[in-house]
């Protein structure tokens, strides 16, 4: 049965019952407290002091009640700074074990929430669109639907190989970047085109499939942007398998998604001017964001996965 506390009309029942000569059996039975708790209030009443001043006496010491908040070794709280600033989740830093941490992962976050730590660089939470929301872009008619991928990947969900692709566009929508994450180790690649036209997007892919082993990657799904119109074309010189994701439906590129978001904080934010930036720049944020362990892969960094699928001369064209 869970405890709850005497409440103040109950006091005054007590006191009542006590100037009326009431036993202690008979109020404890009435009220269906235990004996104990009936007679350490009419202790208290036969002490001369009244309801308000017990009442205000408890709330003194039911302050002092509960576990006390954890406070963490200096090393530990520079340790964390660190890492957060680095683009680690408080999960992350107390899963990865590289520094014994002195609390549990909710724990830490509750210290974030308190603002123990700097929680600007975690991520964003909430909705980005309403509920009821149609999306009423991404009609084409000439796309090749997700559905058919499982058809033809089987056991898609636990190979390595297949991509989610998409665009992140910078300052009044001039300019663009390519973005690709391998699903099984979440290994982000950007690639820089020249403009943001289906030609330019074609080119820059196709450019980037020269430079790779062949056959290493076996699909790309996009999102429903006419930048990818061209998919034919890319797919047949590159023997890549490429669908669609439907309108609307982003959670179908959750990963992709996931990580364009974990780019924009990392160093490509919405109003930069991607014209003014670099393959070897982009390709650093891309890095970077690949050195951080996740809790999803085992507390391991992305490049650790996908060093366990191929091997090191093969990366340098990558990133």
């Amino acid at each position: 049965m869970t405890y709850t506390h005497i409440t103040t009309d109950e006091l005054v029942f007590i006191e009542a019952y006590f100037h009326h000569g009431t036993p202690v059996s008979q109020i404890a039975k009435r009220l269906g407290r235990a004996r104990q708790t009936v007679h350490n209030f009419i202790t208290h009443f036969k002490a001369g002091h009244t309801v308000i001043e017990y009442y205000q006496r408890y709330k003194e010491n039911k302050k002092r009640c509960g576990r006390k908040r954890i406070v963490l070794p200096t090393d530990q709280q520079k340790y964390i700074e660190k890492q957060v600033a680095q683009g680690w989740t408080p999960d992350v830093i107390v899963g990865r074990q590289e520094m014994p941490i002195d609390c549990s992962g909710r724990t830490l976050y509750r210290m974030f929430k308190r603002k123990t730590f700097d929680a600007a660089t975690l991520p964003m939470q909430g909705k980005r669109k309403p509920n009821g929301h149609k999306e009423r872009r991404g009609r084409q008619a000439f796309r090749r639907n997700i559905s058919e991928r499982v058809d033809d990947y089987p056991t898609f969900n636990k190979e390595f190989g297949h991509l989610e692709g998409d665009t992140i566009v910078g300052v009044r929508h001039k300019s663009a970047l390519i973005t690709l994450v391998e699903r099984l180790s979440k290994v982000i690649i950007t690639l820089k085109p020249e403009g943001r036209t289906a030609q330019a997007i074609e080119t820059a892919i196709n450019t980037w499939c020269t430079r790779i082993p062949k056959n290493l990657f076996k699909s790309i799904t996009f999102d429903c942007g006419k930048e990818f119109s061209n998919w034919q074309s890319m797919s047949n010189r590159n023997d890549l398998s490429i669908y669609f994701a439907d309108p609307g439906t982003p959670s179908q590129r959750g990963l992709n998604e996931h990580s364009n978001g974990l780019l924009r904080r990392d160093g490509l934010p919405k109003d930069m001017d991607f014209k003014t930036v670099d393959q070897a720049f982009t390709s650093s944020v891309a890095a970077r964001r690949n050195h951080i362990p996740r809790k999803s892969l085992d507390y391991r960094t992305p490049l650790e996965v996908f060093l366990s699928y191929m091997g090191d001369k093969e990366l340098s064209s990558l990133f």
